[in-house]
């Protein structure tokens, strides 16, 4: 009887993990909200992608920061790039800077893309070696795109392709006061395999 028991208690324990376990499949762990929302963004100091002087986050304290993961290889960063320059372009007065950092890519490759897709004179367009910023900000899969505060604080979050009504609304939110954030538009890509 008592064994009898612990095997009914057994099985319960089995069918309660088989259920935890299989609302999990399908989900995507990089759509969790991202613990940087609200705290303070992790510091960078990258090397523009033509080489030069480096650009640290603390250098564009004072302004919104617009952080832009991508690389030639993904087809949606390809598609929300003019989204992005036009956004750079139309909120430059207005103490908003875009920094897009090339995510899993040599700088030679990222460079070409760009020749080809078109840059906004008001971005910047930096390199990471290693990944670390990307790690840094728990990068799953591009593009992802960060939005800073004047004090530095991530406020928003767009997970996959953008739109230039979504970062307008986003940027205008935070000049507002408002914390927009996590956003999820799409899917993203993990390597140039997906």
């Amino acid at each position: 009887m008592k064994l009898r028991w612990v095997g009914y208690g057994m099985a319960a324990v089995v069918v309660i993990f088989a259920v935890v376990l299989a609302s999990r499949f399908g989900t995507d762990p990089g759509l969790v909200d991202s613990p940087l929302l609200g705290e303070q963004a992790p510091v960078f100091e990258l090397t523009p992608l033509e080489g030069g002087q480096s650009i640290s986050l603390e250098d564009l304290r004072g302004e919104i920061v617009v952080l832009n993961f991508f690389a030639s290889w993904c087809l949606e960063c390809r598609n929300e790039h003019q989204a992005l320059t036009a956004t750079a372009d139309a909120f430059s007065q207005d103490g908003v800077t875009l920094v897009q950092v090339s995510y899993q890519e040599s700088p030679p490759a990222s460079l070409d893309y760009l020749d080809l897709a078109g840059r906004s004179d008001s971005a910047l367009y930096l390199a990471d070696p290693g990944s670390r910023t990307a790690i840094a900000y728990g990068v799953f899969g591009i593009p992802e795109t960060f939005f800073i505060d004047a004090s530095g604080v991530v406020v928003g979050k767009i997970i996959g392709e953008s739109d230039a009504l979504t970062l307008g609304a986003t940027i205008d939110a935070i000049k507002a006061g408002e914390t927009p954030g996590q956003n999820v538009l799409g899917d993203t890509r993990s390597s140039p395999e997906d």
